[in-house]
């Protein structure tokens, strides 16, 4: 069986970006549910991936986001008997995904990277 570990750290950033945010969450019970008037929508928002590939551990895998676009979030997996997702982040200059993991028993290890991109 193939073990699986995924980060998702673009949900919570895409959550906050399009408006929903954690007072939308946070709402009583007893009071009912709102529409705002308004969906503020993320200018040029496209998610890029990096499909899996098996590389050696520790070995960072990077997704860029198409030129003109800075990274909003991202998320990465890492996949295979005993996967471990290392590190999950942003490159330095906000243009992209990297991501990184490792395989306690195996040389290798299978990296998926994920960026949500924007304008």
């Amino acid at each position: 069986m193939r073990a699986k570990t995924a980060l998702t750290a673009g949900a919570l950033a895409l959550t906050i970006a399009t408006g929903a945010g954690w007072a939308a969450q946070a709402a009583p019970e007893h009071t009912p549910a709102t529409k705002p008037a308004h969906t503020r929508v993320v200018d040029g928002y496209q998610i890029v991936t990096l499909p899996n590939a098996n590389v050696p551990n520790f070995q960072r895998r990077t997704v860029y986001c198409p030129p003109g676009k800075h990274v909003i979030g991202g998320g990465a997996e890492a996949q295979g008997n005993d996967a471990i997702l290392v590190g999950s982040f942003p490159t330095p200059d906000g243009t992209g995904w990297i991501a990184l993991g490792r395989q306690n028993a195996y040389s290798s290890v299978g990296i998926s990277v994920y960026a949500i991109c924007a304008n």
